[in-house]
């Protein structure tokens, strides 16, 4: 299991963005990265469910995360 922010926010997403986002700039997964964590950190809503399915609240969180506009 990947121990660094991007390894894991990469392993959370659904496999045809988990190769999107693989093939951009580290830079970019870097921000995409810590963009899910602060997801994680501020949904009440991802607490919850983290505690049943900590998989399923990051996953939630990437395909969050994935849905925004660029910019």
């Amino acid at each position: 299991m990947p121990t660094d922010s991007v390894g894991r926010f990469l392993a959370a997403l659904d496999p045809e963005h988990r190769e999107a986002v693989g093939a951009r700039p580290r830079e970019e997964q870097e921000q995409l990265a810590a963009a899910w964590e602060r997801e994680l950190e501020a949904d009440d809503e991802l607490d919850t469910l983290d505690e049943l399915s900590p998989p399923a609240a990051e996953a939630e969180a990437a395909r969050r995360v994935m849905d925004r506009p660029a910019g």
